[in-house]
């Protein structure tokens, strides 16, 4: 049986998740399954909630991806529910499969159900996650998105108060909204899903959880049917000649 390695980037400057992260993996992992946890060292945004900060994270995230498939591994998780720069990262990944919490953990629940309804921690957070949710065909699935007014790093200061918004939020959607999937939209909410979702009686799709094992679906139907990334149009990777020629996956040095 041929072995999976799998990267995780958290693509925030700050590694306070990484082995919880890590953690996780281990325990939902295939045997054959070899996954890391990496974030990004230096100062740097700690959160991606802006946009802003997305996109000053991006230029690191396609170097780490980049890096990562020169390292050997058979996948990279771009590990923010933004999904930031999934297009350009499986652009640059010439042929090592590329996911994210978003793109995943839709495809799963729109398999798990009928109509899913997304938790995030801030209102601010949802205009960009619904342009997500139109971009990937699914706004005919989303019964509604419900905010648990808590950041990234609140998740975790004190989980059982997160886990009492969860659960009001979700009844809410499942009895007022229709939604039959629950959906954690920030991977910082990891460690809940598995009570809650016996509470429940639905599905609740860990947004670190379902990109990873996404990424091992991903990654055996490659080794065994050899289907992945299409590089003829969206997909396809920059010119060698260009790339060299800019200078594109080293740091951008200013002039003085």
């Amino acid at each position: 049986m041929a072995s999976k390695k799998i990267l995780f980037i958290n693509p925030l400057h700050t590694d306070v998740f990484d082995e919880e992260f890590r953690t996780q993996f281990e325990r939902f992992k295939s045997p054959d399954t070899v996954v890391d946890v990496v974030s990004f060292a230096g100062p740097g945004p700690i959160h991606v909630e802006y946009n802003c900060y997305e996109a000053m994270v991006i230029p690191e995230l396609i170097r780490t991806v980049k890096k990562a498939e020169e390292d050997g591994y058979d996948a990279a998780i771009l590990g923010c529910f933004y999904d930031p720069a999934l297009r350009a990262c499986r652009e640059v990944a010439e042929k090592m499969v590329v996911t994210a919490p978003a793109e995943a953990a839709l495809h799963i629940a729109t398999t798990l159900g009928e109509n899913f309804s997304i938790l995030v921690g801030r209102k601010k957070w949802i205009p960009e996650m619904k342009e997500n949710v139109h971009k990937y065909g699914f706004t005919h699935k989303l019964a509604s998105f419900k905010s648990l007014e808590l950041g990234v790093h609140d998740f975790q200061k004190d989980p059982e108060e997160t886990k009492r918004r969860i659960r009001a939020a979700a009844n809410e959607a499942i009895e007022k909204d229709g939604a039959d999937v629950i959906v954690l939209g920030c991977t910082g909410e990891f460690g809940f899903f598995d009570s809650l979702q016996q509470e429940l009686g639905v599905p609740v799709i860990d947004a670190s959880c379902a990109p990873f094992k996404y990424a091992e679906f991903l990654v055996e139907i490659k080794q065994k049917l050899s289907w992945t990334h299409s590089k003829k149009v969206g997909y396809q990777s920059p010119p060698a000649k260009e790339v060299e020629e800019f200078n594109l996956y080293n740091p951008v040095l200013s002039k003085k």
